[in-house]
């Protein structure tokens, strides 16, 4: 499903990817670092649109997506754009341009860590 009315988005800047940092919340306290890092990566998915734009990719066939199959979700490309960098820059999720499009695809290692850490509340 290719949506032609959308207009492809810029290459995506370079950023800093977070990797898995932290143990299981009742394993012992978080260092600062720790509580900064995963802090970013809550806070990413704290957002509607941003919670919304990561399950399209994290659902989408093969867990990946390419933007112009996501782009849908309210709110103008730019602003798409700008909360797909957002979630980029907290390790969440990875790109890759190729041709035209920027495709998106979930970062599993740090999602599985997320999981763990919470998943010891429990």
């Amino acid at each position: 499903m290719s949506n032609t009315n959308v207009l492809p988005l810029l290459e995506p800047e370079a950023s800093e990817v977070v990797a898995p940092c932290c143990p299981p919340l009742t394993e012992r306290p978080l260092t600062a670092e720790e509580a900064e890092k995963t802090a970013r990566m809550f806070k990413a998915l704290g957002d509607p649109v941003r919670l919304r734009l990561f399950s399209l990719v994290a659902s989408h066939e093969g867990g990946e997506a390419c933007v112009c199959d996501i782009s849908d979700v309210g709110v103008s490309q730019p602003t798409v754009s700008h909360h797909l960098k957002k979630l980029r820059e907290a390790g969440l999720l990875t790109s890759e341009r190729r041709g035209t499009w920027v495709y998106y695809k979930v970062e599993p290692s740090v999602v599985a860590a997320m999981g763990q850490m919470l998943g010891s509340l429990g």
